[in-house]
């Protein structure tokens, strides 16, 4: 069973909320058969797509850190890894422009780096973190796996 997903659209040029959804949905299946996560019936995800100004406030205001990023992610709960969350997982939250800036950078699809960035955000959700270069290689394996599995091209290979 997948879990519940709520989806807000604050602001920045993102396609409608059912486009969204065919993007987020396999994203977030393909992040759950990957790591082989688990969460409760009925569980919740809040995911909210907004601009860089947003991002910039809510970055300052939750991590000190006075700029845009592309995901940030929210556990519902104190989590450890490989431990069942709570029904609540949390939210992820998306800046269009830094993510379609990144993604032309890239010379990816947008919607494929969007792809990338939902299931980084949704490890985040499960413990999963790179502070460390361990950390960092673990999560890039497991978000390579997960992107192959929804047509994506490692996004680490250059």
């Amino acid at each position: 069973m997948n879990p519940q997903i709520d989806i807000s659209v604050h602001a920045g040029t993102w396609p409608m909320e059912t486009a969204l959804l065919a993007i987020v949905q396999p994203a977030v299946d393909a992040a759950v058969r990957a790591g082989g996560l688990r969460f409760p019936d009925r569980a919740e995800l809040s995911l909210l797509f907004t601009d860089d100004a947003e991002m910039r406030r809510i970055n300052r205001e939750w991590r000190g850190v006075d700029k845009p990023t592309n995901v940030l992610s929210f556990p519902g709960s104190e989590i450890v890894r490989g431990q069942m969350p709570g029904p609540v997982l949390g939210d992820i939250v998306f800046s269009y422009e830094t993510i379609a800036r990144e993604a032309e950078l890239e010379d990816r699809l947008f919607e494929h780096h969007l792809s990338h960035m939902i299931v980084h955000g949704f490890f985040h959700l499960f413990g999963y973190d790179h502070m460390n270069d361990g950390e960092a290689r673990e999560m890039e394996n497991l978000e390579t796996k997960a992107l192959t599995f929804v047509g994506v091209d490692d996004p680490y290979a250059n």
